[in-house]
């Protein structure tokens, strides 16, 4: 007798086990029935697939072998590492790299590809990383169907300051990928064919690397050449439509018990178990019931009974219980009757007193401590954000020509409505502009970072300093700041008409901009640069002159702004050694070699701001011969080769404003591009010659109707365009495409590129 129960108590333990086994295996069913699973070490859902009828498509074929027959997981010439149902696969992606020999001579280049028109690269999990110390980088890609480039920049002259761990520019840098990057291409260059540091640095390197993959290296500037690729994360999702056109389609593959949403990154659509299942939604019955009576541990809260129902379950209290019985509701708690009850509303109503007596005194308590805690706050963001040490600067300052209103946060807060997104008007990579509101109805735009770290408190009293030396009409005012918020704000007077590279670039925007508005804005520009280098009471230089740094108002009035990066200069020098910064394209050449930074790196820049005004192009644009792709270069040969009228803007030309007038503001600009800084003139010089040739032009057509009064003014981003060509790089067997981002920043930048 004892024999058979023990046998029938081992068979059902046998039954519960393979029930369990059996429903496990259901729902870890990943591959397409009768398909293979598993490639090595990599498993293989549907609708991946490694054999006919056992993947969605040809984009989604798995190759599970290499060239000497190992098991191993290929997507195109690509080995995958890992596939997640969740729309991820991991992979090893090769590295751009261009490598050269002790004397200069390039030995080896490549640029490589990937071409999959459902994967996206992923922005969450990857960075794009620059390697070397005489080195740029671009990663080029298709975004909502049109040509978007991104670059990186990293330039040393020794080992001794490049740091392990350390990405930020020297030896190594990283830059943020943007959502929905596909069809990619990596392209590593050199500036001096690594001539200065060949021997211990003979090669730049540019990859997509997987963030926690990624830990720079010293080792990395001669070593990485030795590597083939690199880790990196794709994104993946089903066809090009979002789950609204799809689910209304025959060839929709969301299976039973599932349900499809839309991926933040990248297009098409992805399917996901409902609550109470799991497996793989992409098949047709994939998604099977969870029995949470089985799998959670606590499912239900003793001594309530669990039963399993289809995607959910239920809790039971058992008889001479009340209840839900679920473990984050009311339990199971027994019933009470007669004096019992009584018992309990007494003491219910004695704890309910004793609770609203510690209530209040315990809600005045915590509303000090709380006032108290956020006073603390406050001044400890006023010390972290360099309160002190602005105020220190200002009170020994007694050149100041202007007061800064110290703002309070609740004001702020109050103007943007919170800082509503509705209110913004600009945004990049270190921060958001939005429009507010003061309380006298007085428009103004707050510039608000995203984060906070020593080097953008640094610039941020910088602005703060340079902009209390400027008073003039021309200059964007800086109203106040606030110091109190665990980022710094900066209060602007708002100008309403953007920026001018938007005017330039936009073309119903450049249309309407004649020639005598051209010649107005680069008058207004010309004498607030004069102004700073030869009328402020410490001259200033501005480091960072170009057309998204200069607003206009509704009367075209020109406002530099963006003085992040700017310089007061000791009225004893004439030049300042300094770290490198500006933008490529209007950076002086002479300053980018010598570090040695002087005002007449800002005439450069301001010839480079208008070549663009009379040629609607780009400082940088890569869609035409090399010998053009830089417009400074491009511009001196026009007018050096007397081809000015060929190149100039087509609305100047068919308006009929072909003239002397234009001429000379082009010989002019050649002056100011000269490559060696003694050859240009002042920017006192150049804003003479431009008024002059002002009341000329206003002399020849009448009074332009051009008002000079300031008014507020709107921020706006400037549009970014990309350009792609194709190139054959001789070097390497690997086909590529190459593209170039025609605004390209060094790597130290301000903190927002929004064109206040």
């Amino acid at each position: 007798m004892a024999f058979r129960r023990m046998l029938l108590q081992v068979t059902c333990t046998v039954v519960v086990m393979l029930s369990e086994i059996a429903a496990v295996a259901v729902a870890r069913q990943l591959a397409k029935p009768n398909c293979q699973h598993q490639c090595g070490d990599v498993e293989i859902p549907y609708p991946f697939g490694t054999t006919e009828d056992c993947y969605l498509n040809n984009h989604y074929f798995i190759n599970c072998s290499d060239s000497s027959g190992r098991s191993q997981a290929l997507a195109g010439s690509l080995t995958a590492t890992n596939i997640s149902i969740d729309g991820e696969i991991e992979i090893l992606m090769f590295i751009g790299k261009q490598c050269f020999n002790s004397s200069g001579a390039l030995w080896f280049r490549n640029k490589p590809w990937i071409n999959y028109p459902y994967f996206t690269i992923s922005n969450t999990k990857n960075k794009f990383v620059t390697v070397g110390c005489d080195t740029y980088a671009y990663l080029y890609a298709f975004r909502n169907n049109e040509r978007f480039t991104i670059g990186c920049m990293s330039i040393c002259q020794s080992p001794k300051n490049v740091v392990n761990g350390s990405c930020s520019g020297i030896g190594c840098c990283q830059v943020d990928i943007p959502t929905g990057l596909k069809d990619f291409t990596l392209d590593a260059r050199s500036y001096n064919n690594h001539t200065n540091v060949s021997d211990f640095n003979p090669c730049s390197f540019g990859f997509v690397a997987k963030q926690d993959e990624f830990n720079f290296s010293t080792s990395y500037l001669d070593s990485l050449q030795e590597n083939e690729t690199y880790p990196m994360v794709l994104d993946w999702a089903i066809g090009n439509e979002k789950c609204e056109t799809a689910r209304n389609k025959p060839d929709f593959v969301c299976g039973g018990n599932s349900e499809c949403y839309d991926p933040k990154n990248g297009d098409g659509y992805r399917c996901k178990c409902k609550e109470g299942y799991e497996g793989n939604p992409y098949l047709h019955d994939g998604c099977q019931d969870i029995n949470e009576c089985q799998v959670r541990k606590r499912a239900c809260k003793a001594p309530a009974k669990c039963t399993n129902i289809e995607g959910s379950f239920t809790c039971t209290c058992p008889d001479g219980y009340e209840g839900d019985g679920n473990i984050n509701g009311t339990g199971c708690n027994p019933k009470a009757s007669g004096s019992h009850a009584k018992i309990i509303i007494i003491a219910l109503i004695a704890i309910s007193i004793g609770l609203i007596v510690l209530f209040v005194g315990g809600s005045s308590l915590y509303c000090g401590l709380k006032r108290r805690k956020l006073f603390k706050l406050k001044e400890k963001f006023f010390q972290q954000n360099g309160g002190l040490f602005l105020q220190q600067k200002l009170s020994n300052d007694r050149t100041s020509m202007q007061t800064v209103k110290i703002f309070k946060a609740e004001e702020l807060e109050k103007a943007t409505n919170n800082y509503d997104e509705s209110r913004v008007l600009g945004q990049g990579s270190y921060g958001t502009v939005y429009r507010g509101v003061l309380p006298d109805n007085k428009l103004v735009a707050i510039k608000k970072s995203k984060f906070c770290d020593q080097s953008q408190i640094e610039q941020f009293i910088n602005e703060v300093i340079v902009l209390t030396q400027i008073n003039h009409r021309n200059v964007v005012k800086l109203l106040g700041c606030c110091l109190e918020t665990e980022v710094p704000l900066l209060v602007y007077e708002f100008i309403t008409n953007g920026t001018l590279s938007k005017h330039i670039h936009d073309k119903v925007l450049s249309s309407s901009l004649s020639w005598e508005k051209r010649l107005k804005i680069a008058t207004d520009t010309a004498g607030a640069l004069a102004y700073m280098h030869f009328s402020a009471s410490i001259p200033i230089i501005h480091r960072d002159v170009k057309p998204a740094n200069i607003l206009l108002d509704d009367n075209y009035s020109a406002k530099v702004s963006d003085f992040g990066t700017s310089r007061l200069v000791p009225l004893d020098q004439t030049q300042l050694t300094t770290l490198v910064q500006g933008t490529l394209g209007y950076l002086d050449p002479e300053y980018f070699h010598s570090s040695q930074l002087t005002e007449k790196s800002d005439v450069y820049s301001f010839g480079v701001v208008v070549a663009e005004l009379l040629t609607g192009k780009k400082a940088l644009s890569f869609d035409g011969p090399e010998i053009d792709r830089n417009l400074a270069m491009y511009f001196s040969s026009a007018v050096k080769e007397d081809r000015l009228h060929q190149i100039l803007e087509v609305h100047l030309v068919s308006d009929g404003n072909i003239n002397y007038g234009i001429d000379e503001v082009a010989n002019l600009v050649k002056r100011c591009l000269s490559v060696r800084g003694e050859d240009r003139p002042t920017m006192k010089e150049v804003a003479m010659e431009l008024d002059r040739l002002r009341s000329m032009e206003k002399h020849q057509f009448g009074k332009a109707n051009l008002c000079t009064e300031e008014t507020d003014y709107c921020v706006t981003t400037p549009a970014v365009h990309c350009f792609n060509i194709g190139v054959d790089d001789g070097c390497s067997s690997t086909s590529t495409t190459v593209g170039y981002e025609v605004s390209m920043r060094t790597q130290v930048l301000k903190p927002l590129d929004d064109g206040r």
